[in-house]
């Protein structure tokens, strides 16, 4: 079994930046499966982004384990997997459910400083059990760092 974590967001290309370098994984390039479509007409301009020459969808980005195998088809990666799809309302509220980043207690600090210098921005501090850090993303998507 594989799975996908989704997030909603404004900016998927932006947000799957941003966790490409939080988590070391690879921004997944889409090319092998757009540009066919592009040139069979089944999907327009207005349906891609280009990054040189990298296609992406305009709505959709994702993520993958950069040690899985990636399909040469769709470049989609072969493992676990985030994806970030835009949607047009604001996030309102706490999340409902949020990642945990372990990296030791020894770590914790170095990693808040160096995610907040990616971007990410601290919310508070826990302690129940262990004692971590609770940060959220540039779009303000929580989650801690223990």
């Amino acid at each position: 079994m594989r799975y996908s974590v989704t997030m909603d967001c404004a900016d998927p290309h932006a947000l799957a930046a941003f966790w490409a370098q939080v988590l070391g994984y690879a921004v997944e390039d889409n090319s092998p499966l757009i540009r066919p479509l592009l040139e069979a007409g089944h999907v327009g301009d207005a349906d891609v982004v280009r990054d040189g020459d990298r296609l992406a969808w305009r709505d959709i980005a994702a993520l993958r384990d950069p040690a899985a195998p990636v399909d040469p088809a769709t470049g989609m990666g072969g493992g676990d997997r985030m994806l970030f799809q835009r949607v047009p309302e604001p996030k309102t509220v706490k999340n409902r459910v949020h990642l945990d980043l372990h990296v030791g207690p020894d770590q914790r600090e170095a990693e808040v400083a160096r995610l907040t210098a990616l971007g990410a921005r601290v919310l508070g501090e826990g302690r129940v059990g262990g004692r971590w850090t609770t940060l959220a993303d540039p779009e303000g998507n929580e989650f801690d760092v223990q």
